[in-house]
């Protein structure tokens, strides 16, 4: 098991960097692929996935990956609109085969997944985009590992035992502080390739920190989701690890949250 998780988490990697190295209509293909999946993912969930629900919130999808490509982004809330009153129309002439709740969730993943994970594509279309989306990763699962392991340490006091007893009030503060002590890190090493009037040691220290702090969140809210389902892993997709919500679950927190950090509050 041990071995499968290690050679897929390799093969994860290396996509990733060839992926955001290469950037532009390749990173938004492969995250609009990725996004697809996820909705596929959590529609299955409430065994909506091969539904007219889920065919109406797959189009959504490709339809706003379409507006990003042609930088229409004006247009984003009325495609929102749009998709809902599909859903509400699905729901409305085809009663009672849906309930309100397969509505509701099939609403939800075209934020909690497409929008949100959109922001990979967002933050590597920016100027030093190629840098800058290194920040996400060392936030979500820099944060992840070094919780771990503050938490094998150190950990004492359970932070959420019910829903995740392993987790503890330790390991979320070493997981945030490890997170900002390594933007602290790539900041020293980034001020030699990008051009910036803040100190971006100091930047992208917060920056991860707070991105850690969000993909806690991240993490625990697909666990919920999980735990209210009673299932194991959104699929099987990729080897000891799960799905894609299972393995970019702290990431669609952290990928946002960084995004409008870097563009409104730092104006990078």
């Amino acid at each position: 098991m041990f071995k499968q998780r290690l050679i897929s988490g390799i093969i994860l990697v290396i996509l990733a960097f060839i992926t955001l190295y290469l950037g532009g209509t390749v990173t938004l293909l492969v995250t609009a692929a990725i996004s697809l999946v996820g909705s596929y993912e959590l529609l299955k969930v409430i065994q909506k996935e091969k539904s007219a629900l889920g065919v109406i919130m797959y189009t959504g999808t490709i339809l706003y990956y379409m507006l990003l490509w042609l930088n229409l982004d004006q247009f984003t809330v009325p495609l929102a609109l749009l998709i809902l009153i599909m859903l509400f129309s699905v729901y409305v002439f085809t009663f009672p085969k849906y309930v309100i709740s397969d509505v509701a969730i099939s609403f939800f993943s075209f934020f909690y997944v497409t929008v949100m994970l959109s922001c990979i594509y967002r933050i590597r279309a920016l100027e030093d985009g190629a840098y800058l989306i290194v920040l996400v990763f060392l936030s979500a699962w820099g944060n992840d590992t070094l919780a771990y392991c503050a938490g094998r340490l150190f950990g004492k006091h359970k932070m959420s035992p019910v829903l995740s007893p392993k987790k503890t009030v330790e390991g979320a503060v070493g997981g945030v502080l490890g997170a900002g002590l390594l933007g602290l890190l790539y900041g020293i090493a980034a001020g030699h390739f990008i051009a910036s009037e803040y100190s971006l040691m100091g930047v992208f220290a917060v920056v991860c920190a707070v991105g850690g702090l969000i993909s806690i969140v991240g993490d625990l809210g697909a666990s919920a989701i999980k735990r209210n389902y009673e299932i194991k892993d959104y699929s099987n997709l990729i080897p000891g690890h799960g799905g894609i919500l299972d393995r970019f679950d702290s990431i669609i927190f952290t990928a946002p949250i960084i995004y409008y950090l870097l563009v409104l509050v730092v104006g990078l």
